[in-house]
């Protein structure tokens, strides 16, 4: 079976060619100069000429709070756009099966958590992302009318809790909680600060998955795709408060000051804990524990930083 991986030197994408069964398939990583996703010939022209049994698209924009509130346009036009290209081009081109990675992110910032499937558009976006869930729900809702049109397109999508992991982006600037916690904590023990600020109260609950796990879920579904939902939340299905991250992380760093909060910071959503009553009887449940997963993060982290 030939896989074509968008985004394969992302986080997602790197985590999934690493995976054990990642052997057992011909895998088509295209860097940008081969494929960009902008260019929508170009998209409709790589698929044409090497005929990818299934498609996983994990390439995107991504980033964290700060950068989501920077570069709003950026993070609607660049997403939407690689998502309308590839799914466009995939069905005109007779790609059968999409594997389409979404985000939790779509879900309403209101609603009642757990986050079922079936809220997506019920209510108002978290404006602090809301550029990016558009784009998400964008290519979610693409992937439903394709295979409402025809019941042969198996095109799916999978809503991932937010993730963190190997191959992650440790930027301050444009990193997610997690490797922004984790490089600012390793760099205060470093630096033998006492003290280390946390946005808000650190009381918002979040919900936050190793990366490699996400990918054990990968190749779970692709034999099994027929039977996968149209769209499946994945994640742990329980989630902690900030401040537990925060203390979490500093104990596999080794920190041993106290924290601050400046409760004059945005803090988005209060909490976003998906549902994972679909993802229970789909067969599949997440492997690494949070302290498992920080140590192999940090431990990746100190040998690329």
């Amino acid at each position: 079976m030939k896989l074509l991986i968008t985004g394969s030197g992302g986080m997602v994408g790197q985590n999934i060619l690493e995976h054990h069964l990642a052997s057992g398939y011909e895998i088509l990583t295209p860097n940008r100069a081969e494929l960009n996703l902008l260019d929508a010939s170009m998209v409709k022209r790589y698929l044409s000429e090497n005929k990818p049994d299934m498609i996983i698209h994990a390439a995107g924009v991504v980033g964290g709070i700060q950068a989501n509130i920077a570069e709003p346009v950026r993070f609607l036009v660049d997403n939407m756009q690689m998502g309308l290209n590839i799914l466009t081009a995939a069905k005109d081109v007779g790609v059968t099966k999409f594997l389409n990675l979404s985000s939790s992110c779509m879900y309403p910032r209101d609603a009642l958590n757990p986050l079922a499937e079936e809220l997506i558009l019920k209510g108002e976006l978290e404006p602090t992302n809301e550029g990016y869930a558009l784009a998400k729900v964008t290519s979610t809702r693409l992937c439903e009318y394709i295979q409402r049109e025809d019941s042969n397109y198996l095109y799916k999508t999978i809503i991932p809790c937010n993730l963190y992991g190997r191959h992650d982006k440790f930027d301050p600037n444009h990193s997610h909680m997690i490797p922004a916690v984790i490089r600012k904590i390793s760099e205060a023990k470093e630096q033998g600060k006492e003290t280390i600020e946390i946005w808000g109260d650190g009381l918002a609950r979040r919900e936050f998955m190793y990366a490699g796990d996400l990918a054990d879920f990968v190749f779970y579904a692709i034999p099994r795709f027929e039977e996968m939902p149209q769209n499946i939340n994945v994640g742990l299905g329980h989630d902690y408060t900030i401040n537990e991250y925060y203390q979490a992380i500093a104990k596999v760093v080794g920190f041993k000051g106290e924290f601050v909060h400046d409760l004059s910071k945005p803090v988005g959503m209060k909490q976003k804990l998906i549902d994972d009553s679909l993802l229970k009887e789909f067969g599949w449940h997440y492997i690494t524990s949070l302290e498992d997963g920080l140590n192999q993060t940090f431990e990746y982290f100190k040998e690329f930083k």
